[in-house]
């Protein structure tokens, strides 16, 4: 016989304890183990091995579940709590750059005429405005990096 198609009985002999297989292939393999004992022996001693794993019992302490249920319920509350504040930061991002937006030409013509004043060079005025723009990102970036700190900080407690 095909060495191929005993590699085929083998793998769908174990396809069909893990996932099962379809009946066509049932069908073929039923018609297989049939005709060869070694293939049959094969599947034997899967099924024999597949109810002995069945019968194995593994003790998990009686508190496992309540700590389990536990840590489930803190990290509920962990999301939840980071959600809220999550929530605040777009919504202030959001509002801080729609009232950059909307101020962006007023601002501009604030720092030309203060540089103009002062008597500062334009490429540092312009770098005074692209910093203003740039303010309210550095701030979510710092309040967000607080929050990983202190997250991590408390962690280690």
């Amino acid at each position: 016989m095909n060495e191929d198609v005993h590699v085929r009985a083998e793998r769908l002999i174990l396809e069909n304890h893990v996932e099962h297989i379809s009946e066509h292939e049932r069908e073929w393999l039923d018609r297989h183990l049939e005709a060869c004992t070694d293939c049959d022996r094969v599947a034997g001693a899967t099924e024999e091995a597949m109810r002995s794993l069945c019968a194995v019992s593994v003790p998990f302490p009686p508190s496992l579940a309540s700590r389990a249920q536990l840590r489930v319920y803190l990290r509920i509350e962990e999301l939840q709590r980071r959600g809220r504040h999550g929530w605040a930061l777009w919504v202030s991002c959001g509002l801080s750059w729609g009232l950059g937006i909307a101020s962006a030409r007023y601002v501009w013509r604030g720092f030309e005429w203060a540089g103009d004043q002062i008597g500062i060079p334009n490429v540092v005025w312009q770098m005074g405005f692209a910093l203003w723009w740039a303010l309210p990102a550095l701030v979510a970036a710092g309040i967000l990096l607080i929050e990983k700190l202190r997250e991590g900080w408390s962690e280690t407690q």
